[in-house]
């Protein structure tokens, strides 16, 4: 078991970590390639499915130190698995169902067994029990969904993801070995809430390789590309800011010094941070259209993937200031006010100007951070915030 109050982020958790660089670059190419409303909702359930299993094994070297050997051996093992669920995702609803599926399940099943020998005599051997037996029951409807074919498939999928989000909810309620509470996870708050940063400049980066990427392509660059370049760039600046510049490190002190930090891990990072992540993956793939048509006008996909990734994130990051600061997000709402009245005149603007309006959007809410001097609330009812 790790012990002190402040627990370092270790190399072999970084080095985990660059499989889902892979994974975050599938997911976005996904999303780019393919913009129908069934593949958006596709990635959404593949996207739930990448973050439980990274986000899981978070929890556990949380408590098990990496440097030991045998969790090293298990953080490469479930980095193996991921790679290979990673390779899956493009053809995940298709012909590789089983390969994604099979590897989840794996992660899952494996890494829990692992866990309650790890933990065992602590307490936490008990709350292990139960996680495996949810990892059990949502490994075993993965693997009978990817026999199945349609909508299907996506359908015992989505209530899968949704039954492997509901544990930590319930407490992992199971007959016999009952339920888990969140005092009994004594986290320590400054290592979950790094190791949830570090998966959102994971996502980050990747639009950054595609914004990289496309203009390594380009055989010949033109004056509004250049521009549009630099406008998919700032978008990506814009997120960083608005996630780093202040609300990143309050959250970290907010979860440290919480009384339960376990309850606050759960939900302001556990559940939510899927929900920025997601967005931040809605907008590269956006920037990669709108990297492939800057003059192209009111283009339904771009709107949707640009302004939408934009609103999915300011609004996850809203709720996380919520959640961790006990405020009411108002510049979050003022700037998916404004991307709504972007996607309302979407017809009549280029998707460049679509572009450079949520780039705006965000660097407003990234100014009003700036300007704002309240001190809200912590969990622990100390005052402190962004």
């Amino acid at each position: 078991m790790r012990s002190g109050d402040v627990v370092e982020v270790t190399n072999v958790e970084l080095f985990f970590d660059l499989v889902y660089v892979f994974a975050i670059t599938q997911l976005s190419h996904r999303l780019a390639t393919h913009t129908s409303v069934e593949s958006a909702v596709q990635t959404a359930i593949l996207l739930g499915l990448v973050w439980q299993a990274w986000a899981y094994t978070t929890w556990v070297t949380n408590w098990v130190d990496p440097d030991r050997l045998p969790t090293r051996a298990m953080l490469l093992a479930v980095m193996l698995a991921s790679l290979l669920l990673s390779a899956g995702l493009p053809r995940a609803f298709a012909d590789r169902g089983l390969l994604v599926a099979g590897a989840y399940a794996a992660i899952q099943i494996g890494r829990s067994v692992f866990a309650v020998f790890a933990v065992r005599g602590h307490r936490l051997q008990r709350n292990f029990e139960r996680i495996l037996a949810w990892c059990v029951i949502s490994g075993v409807a993965l693997i009978v969904g990817s026999r199945t074919h349609g909508h299907a498939r996506e359908a015992i999928w989505l209530a899968a993801v949704a039954f492997d989000f509901l544990g930590g909810r319930v407490g992992f309620w199971t007959p016999v070995l009952g339920r888990s509470t969140t005092d009994e996870w004594t986290i320590s708050g400054n290592h979950f809430a790094e190791r949830c940063e570090a998966f959102v400049i994971i996502a980050l980066g990747e639009s950054v390789v595609a914004i990289g990427t496309t203009l390594s392509a380009t055989a010949r660059l033109t004056a509004a590309q250049v521009v549009t370049f630099v406008v998919a760039f700032a978008g990506t600046v814009g997120l960083w800011w608005v996630y780093f510049d202040r609300v990143a490190e309050s959250g970290a002190r907010a979860i440290t010094r919480a009384v339960d930090p376990g309850r606050l891990g759960s939900r302001a990072y556990h559940l939510v941070h899927p929900v920025i992540i997601g967005g931040i993956i809605a907008a590269a793939a956006g920037d990669n259209l709108m990297l492939a048509h800057p003059g192209r006008r009111g283009h339904w996909p771009v709107t949707l993937l640009l302004a939408g990734g934009f609103a999915l994130f300011l609004g996850g990051h809203g709720l996380f200031k919520a959640i961790a600061f006990h405020v009411v997000p108002w510049s979050r709402i003022a700037g998916i006010a404004v991307l709504a009245l972007l996607v309302a005149v979407s017809p009549y603007l280029t998707a460049l100007a679509l572009g450079i309006g949520t780039v705006l959007a965000v660097a407003v809410v990234a100014v009003a951070d700036r300007l704002q001097h309240p001190v809200p609330a912590q969990a622990d009812g100390r005052r402190d915030g962004p």
